[in-house]
């Protein structure tokens, strides 16, 4: 894989998750699994270092536009803290197949309901 390409998935995964606000994981992590043969351990751990800066832009260029509610995000981040903590110790102590399968099954339950909601 050369630099062109990473930077091409990079580019790709943070307009996806600017614009969506999926978060870059649900691109990143497949991307890493597929194209590189990261393992599932390596590709969520790469995935959420680079979403660290992804997040940051994006979310300086929503604030700019007053589309933040800084109140609610603040109070969802103290849950989240905890959870990225009891999430990734989880995660490090699956087996990276059983890992893999979980975050596959993941990707079908949400675009599953987002096409039922696309339906109503």
């Amino acid at each position: 894989m050369t630099v062109v390409a990473l930077i091409a998935v990079g580019l790709f995964a943070g307009a996806l998750a600017s614009a969506l606000g999926v978060g870059g994981g649900v691109v990143f992590v497949p991307a890493l699994v597929v194209l590189l043969s990261f393992d599932q351990h390596l590709a969520e751990g790469t995935s959420l270092a680079v979403i660290v800066v992804t997040a940051a832009i994006a979310t300086w260029f929503h604030d700019r536009h007053g589309r933040i509610e800084w109140r609610i995000a603040g109070t969802i981040a103290v849950g989240a803290i905890g959870g990225a903590v009891l999430g990734s110790t989880l995660a490090l102590r699956l087996d990276p197949e059983l890992l893999r399968r979980g975050f596959a099954a993941f990707l079908l339950v949400v675009a599953v309901r987002l096409l039922r909601n696309l339906a109503r």
